[in-house]
């Protein structure tokens, strides 16, 4: 049964989340400080940039509190991908996915609410969410970011996609994004696989306790189903950041 207190698992910056080395990265000077801002580097991932304890403490107060109010997030092979071709070899794909998640769209949906109950919301607005991600970046980032919630549970993937966005103004020339991955003890695997010079030859575990990974989109890339016990899950704490007008 959900608790009706607040979990003090939950802290008010996300500065209080970090190890040792991940306050570093805010203090500019960790070695991935600025990676992103490197036209060769599209992603990067550290596991021990965040405190494994506190990680976990979060990961189950989200599981309490907010497994109940997640939305389902099911975008299948559309039939027509194949049924529809008329030439051989002419496959073309929209993104797939499967996972529950909260979107962060309105203050009135259920799991907003819950967010903002427990104090997730703060956390992931928290200054110190955009000074890290800046960091990362190595550019000055905007205020107001977007955010999500995803939960990936056995099964569940996103399908190859690039993340690019050309009708929005502010986004169409590109953007950063930073994910906290927390994982469950009963994960047994789940690999992200990105593109570089064409092709998807890259892959890098998420499957870990507590995982950072940042991204400097769009690129190619795809997260393959999540494999493990019946009840595992990796829960991602997502913020999305655009560049501060004229510094792209």
């Amino acid at each position: 049964m959900r608790s009706n207190t607040i979990p003090p698992a939950i802290p008010g910056e996300f500065e209080d989340l970090l190890t040792r080395a991940g306050r570093k990265v805010l203090a500019g000077t960790h070695p991935l400080c600025g990676a992103l801002a490197d036209p060769r580097t599209r992603f990067l991932a550290a596991d021990d940039l965040l405190d494994r304890a506190k990680a976990a403490r979060l990961r189950n107060a989200l599981e309490e509190h907010l497994s109940d109010t997640l939305e389902p997030l099911a975008k299948p092979i559309p039939p027509e991908s194949i049924w529809d071709m008329r030439r051989d070899y002419a496959e073309q794909l929209p993104k797939t996915s499967r996972a529950r998640t909260i979107f962060f769209d309105s203050r009135r949906e259920r799991g907003v609410k819950m967010a903002e109950r427990i104090g997730l919301a703060r956390l992931m607005h928290s200054e110190s969410f955009r000074a890290f991600a800046q960091a990362l970046a190595g550019r000055r980032l905007a205020s107001g970011w977007g955010l999500q919630v995803l939960r990936y549970g056995p099964g569940d993937y996103a399908g190859p996609h690039n993340d690019h966005h050309p009708e929005n103004k502010r986004a169409e020339r590109g953007y950063v994004d930073l994910h906290l991955s927390l994982c469950a003890p009963g994960v047994a695997h789940q690999w992200l696989v990105y593109s570089r010079a064409g092709h998807f030859s890259e892959i890098v575990s998420v499957a870990s306790p507590a995982t950072v990974t940042a991204y400097r989109l769009p690129f190619w890339h795809y997260t393959t189903p999540l494999a493990g016990k019946p009840k595992a899950a990796r829960w991602v704490l997502l913020g999305t950041f655009l560049y501060l007008r004229g510094n792209r």
